[in-house]
C-alpha cells in the first residue's frame, strides 16, 4: 500500500511517501524552491517523492493532506464572533483568502495534483487527518516504542494547540486536548515577535539567547500571562496579546509590562531581551515538566513521544529526559508542520486502513532522518563541472583522510554525502564542519560562513559510543533535539571575574576543551553519530578522533542565515563560493577553495532574506 502525506498552505510545506508503512522519502519544498519556510503547494517536493517511490500518482492508493481546512475556517470564524467589533481589519484580510483558496481545499489540491495525474480517484482516495492527529502519528508509528503516551505541542491547529494521545501496536488515541486561544506556542512566538526575531522561524534564536541572561520577567510572566495548574494544564491572559484579532502578535498592555516596544531586528540585543528570553525559556520548561510529569502518573506509560513546534526546544526535552519520568523520550525529527505530511500518510495507512505496525527493537522508522535526494558519483562531477568547480576525484579512504585532515588544520569543511535530511536539523548529509577544540571556530562561523548573529551556538556530532565520555547523557540523540552538560572533567574553571560577566561578553571565555560547541551555561545541543545510519559521517569522526583524541566535531546546516539547507551539488558549490568554506566534500569529490575560479565568487551575505 502507496500513501502520499501532504503538509501545505501554512509554513513548511512537504511531502512524504510511505509503502506499506515503511518511510520512502520525505522531503520539505524549501529545500528545491529556495524559499526558506516555503508554504506553498509541495510540487518539487512531491515530484521528488514520486520519483524515489518510482511511483505514479494512480498507482497510490490515497493521497493525504495533514489537517482539516473546514475546522479551521470555524475557529476562525468563532474567533472574529467572540472578539469582535475587535479585529475587523485583521478579518477583512483573512476571509477573502479562505473562501478563494483555503476553505476549498479539496478543489485546490485536486487541480495542483491532476499535474500528476488525471485518473486519480479524487472522491474516495483523497483523505484529510486533524492536524494534532498528523503529529502524534509522525510521533508514535515511527518511535522504536510499541507503547507511548504521546504530547504534542505547537501554536495552533484546527483547534488544538496541545493534545495528548496513548499509543499502542497500531492504535493511537488523542484522549485530551488545549484548545485555541491557549497556546504555549503562541506564547513563546509572542516572545519571539517581541525580542525583534520571525514568527515561526526565529523561535530557535531565543532558544539560544536564553543562557545569556537572567530570568527577571519569569514570575512577571506568570503572575500575568499565563496561569499554570499543577498538572500543567494552562490559560492565558488575553488582555496583552493580539494574534486573535490583529496583525502582531503582543499590544500595548504587553509593552508596558514588559517596559518599551518591541525589538525592531537591525536594534541591538540588550540584557534585557537576554533576560526575556531566559524568562520565557523558564517558563515554557517550568510548564512541558508539569505536564509530562503528570501524563507519567496517569498514564503508567514508560515511554513518550514528542511532537509540535514545541518539541524543536531541546532544552526543555533535555529537561524532560533528566527529570526521569519515563524510561524512553523519541522526538519526531521534522516535529513542525512539515512533519505533519508524514504524520498524515502514517495515520492513514494505520488508523484509516488498520494496517499492523512492525515495530524494531533496535531503530526507529526514520532511517536516520535521511530521506531526501541523493545524487550519483556521475551526477555529482557533470552538475559541479556545469557551475565551473575545480575539483579531486578520490577513492572513500582518501576523502575521509582529505577532509579529517582539514578539519584539525581548524579550517571549515562543507559536507555533501548520501541522502538529504528530512527536518530542520542538518545531521551529517548536509552540513558544515568544523573543529570543536577551537576556541575562535564559533566565532568564525557565525560570522564569516554563515553570516549570522554571534550569540548562536552550534551544535556537536559525538560518536555515540564516546557521548557519556563528554557529555551528561547516556541516551540516543541522533536527531539533535537533546540537551545536556559537557561533563565536569571537560570544563575549564572560570574565573571570579569571568563569572560576573553579563551578556554577550561570557561568549569571549573558553569553557571547556571543546569551546566551539560549549555554550555559555556549559551545555550543547547534542547529535550522536551512529555507524548504522551513517556509517560515512561516522567514519570521519573516527578518523578525527584517532588523529586528535577528540570524537567530537562541530556540526551546522550548510546555509547561510536566511537560506535554505542545500539540497543540491549547485547548491552547495554556490554556498561554498560564496562563504569563507575552505574546503568542499561531495560525494567523492573534494574542492579546496584556493583552486577555484575567482571569479565564480559571490555577495552571499545578502543573498537572501535574514530570518
Amino acid at each position: 500500500m502507496r500513501i502520499l502525506g501532504i503538509s501545505a498552505f501554512y509554513h513548511d510545506s512537504a511531502a512524504a511517501l510511505i509503502e506499506n508503512g515503511k518511510v520512502i522519502a520525505a522531503a520539505q519544498e524549501e529545500r528545491f524552491s529556495r524559499k526558506k519556510h516555503d508554504a506553498r503547494f509541495p510540487h518539487h517536493a512531491v515530484t521528488y517523492c514520486l520519483k524515489e517511490g518510482n511511483a505514479a500518482l494512480d498507482s497510490l492508493n490515497y493521497i493525504v493532506f495533514y489537517d482539516k481546512p473546514f475546522l479551521k475556517f470555524e475557529r476562525l470564524l468563532e474567533t472574529y464572533l467572540k472578539f469582535a467589533p475587535a479585529g475587523f481589519r485583521s478579518f477583512q484580510m483573512a476571509i477573502p483568502l479562505w473562501v478563494r483558496e483555503k476553505l476549498f481545499q479539496k478543489n485546490l489540491l485536486r487541480k495542483e495534483l491532476q499535474l500528476y495525474g488525471q485518473e486519480f480517484d479524487w472522491q474516495n482516495k483523497l483523505l484529510f487527518t486533524e492536524h494534532h492527529l498528523s503529529h502524534a502519528a509522525s510521533a508514535f508509528y515511527p518511535s522504536p516504542f510499541k507503547e507511548a503516551v504521546v504530547l504534542t505541542m505547537d501554536g495552533v491547529g484546527e483547534w488544538a494547540t496541545t493534545s495528548v494521545g496513548l499509543g499502542r501496536g497500531n492504535h493511537l488515541e488523542l484522549i485530551k486536548e488545549i484548545h485555541f486561544p491557549h497556546s504555549l506556542g503562541l506564547l513563546y512566538s509572542a516572545f519571539t515577535f517581541y525580542t525583534g526575531f520571525k514568527v515561526n522561524s526565529g523561535e530557535y534564536k531565543l532558544m539560544g539567547l536564553a543562557p545569556y541572561g537572567e530570568p527577571r520577567y519569569a514570575q512577571t510572566i506568570l503572575d500575568n500571562l499565563i496561569d499554570v495548574k499543577a498538572d500543567g494544564s494552562f490559560r492565558l491572559n488575553l488582555e496583552f496579546f493580539e494574534y486573535c484579532t490583529g496583525l502582531t502578535m503582543t499590544n500595548g498592555r504587553f509593552n508596558d509590562l514588559f517596559g518599551g516596544p518591541p525589538r525592531q531586528p537591525r536594534e541591538p540585543i540588550t540584557q534585557r531581551h537576554m533576560d526575556l528570553a531566559a524568562s520565557i525559556q523558564m517558563v515554557l520548561e517550568d510548564v512541558v515538566v508539569k505536564m509530562t510529569r503528570t501524563l507519567a502518573a496517569q498514564t503508567g506509560a514508560s515511554n513518550l513521544c514528542l511532537a509540535g513546534g514545541v518539541a524543536l526546544n531541546c532544552v526543555a526535552n533535555g529537561k524532560v529526559l533528566r527529570d526521569g519520568r519515563f524510561q524512553g523520550i523519541w522526538t519526531q525529527p521534522a516535529a513542525g508542520d512539515a512533519g505533519g505530511a508524514l504524520g498524515a500518510a502514517l495515520a492513514a495507512y494505520h488508523l484509516y486502513g488498520g494496517q499492523p505496525r512492525t515495530v524494531s527493537s533496535d531503530a526507529d522508522g526514520m532511517a536516520g532522518a535521511y530521506l531526501g535526494p541523493s545524487f550519483c558519483q556521475q551526477e555529482i562531477e557533470e552538475r559541479l563541472n556545469s557551475v565551473g568547480g575545480r575539483f579531486t576525484t578520490v577513492d572513500d579512504d582518501c576523502l575521509l583522510h582529505l577532509s579529517e585532515r582539514t578539519l584539525a588544520e581548524g579550517k571549515a569543511l562543507g559536507w555533501f554525502q548520501g541522502r538529504m535530511e528530512f527536518g530542520p536539523r542538518a545531521l551529517g548529509a548536509r552540513s558544515i564542519l568544523g573543529d570543536a577544540r577551537s576556541p575562535v571556530m564559533q566565532s568564525v562561523l557565525n560570522l564569516k560562513v554563515k553570516y549570522r548573529e554571534s550569540f548562536r551556538p552550534f551544535a556537536p556530532s559525538v560518536l555515540r559510543e564516546d557521548v557519556t565520555d563528554w557529555f551528561e547523557l547516556d541516551a540516543d540523540s541522533p536527531y539533535m533535539l537533546l540537551v545536556a552538560d559537557v561533563v565536569q572533567q571537560r570544563r575549564i574553571p572560570m574565573t571570579e571575574q569571568q563569572r560576573n560577566l553579563f551578556g554577550i561578553d561570557k561568549l569571549k571565555v573558553p569553557r571547556s576543551e571543546i569551546p566551539a560547541v560549549t555554550h555559555v551555561d556549559y551545555s550543547a545541543r547534542i547529535q550522536t553519530v551512529h555507524r548504522e545510519t551513517n556509517p560515512r559521517y561516522h567514519a570521519l569522526i573516527s578518523l578525527f578522533k584517532d588523529r586528535t583524541g577528540c570524537p567530537v566535531i562541530v556540526n551546522t546546516s550548510f546555509n547561510v542565515r536566511g537560506e535554505p539547507i542545500v539540497c543540491t551539488p549547485e547548491d552547495a558549490f554556490r554556498c561554498f563560493m560564496g562563504t569563507d568554506i575552505d574546503a568542499l566534500a561531495i560525494g567523492n569529490c573534494f574542492l579546496r577553495k584556493d583552486e577555484q575560479d575567482s571569479s565564480l565568487k559571490r555577495n552571499y551575505e545578502s543573498a537572501f532574506e535574514p530570518d
